[in-house]
């Protein structure tokens, strides 16, 4: 597996281009929902740029010590929102569909406790040729599956300590 190594101005850049797209589809949405952690700053970006409420949902699929063991799924219980209800065409966002496990299961968990929506679509950065589950937008498609190292990554190895100086 190849490694793609990205810089904080080529994240927010794919970010941007992804809102473009979006925008572009002339779809109409009225909130959005991220899967945090990958898809918390695409979310929050994203919430911003089209100044749409965002409810965030907590899932997981990969730990380990190098947190790069694909484990089985968690997902939150509730989704954390400041709106009372939930939109019916919702924009599902994260930073990458790997193996697509997340975004279709998060999307299977959210019909299921929201049966109100009516549409629902997804968004990503990265689109990797391994996935199960193919994005209605994305940024860049990558064939060779590379595992990805964002500019946030260094956060989730460094101790505090190392802050100090």
């Amino acid at each position: 597996m190849s490694d793609l190594y990205v810089s904080w101005e080529e994240y927010h850049r794919h970010v941007e281009t992804l809102a473009v797209k979006v925008y572009q589809s002339q779809w109409q949405f009225e909130q959005i929902v991220c899967i945090a952690k990958g898809g918390l700053r695409v979310g929050d970006i994203l919430s911003r740029l089209f100044d749409i409420p965002l409810a965030i949902v907590s899932a997981t699929s990969y730990g380990g010590e190098d947190n790069r063991s694909r484990q089985q799924i968690k997902i939150g219980q509730h989704l954390a929102m400041t709106n009372y209800q939930l939109g019916s065409s919702i924009l599902l966002v994260d930073d990458l569909v790997d193996s697509g496990i997340s975004l279709q299961e998060v999307t299977q968990w959210l019909s299921r406790h929201y049966s109100h929506i009516q549409e629902l679509r997804t968004a990503v950065i990265w689109y990797k040729s391994c996935s199960q589950f193919q994005p209605d937008y994305y940024v860049e498609y990558l064939s060779d599956n590379p595992w990805i190292h964002q500019p946030f990554e260094r956060y989730e190895t460094m101790k505090l300590d190392e802050l100090i100086g």
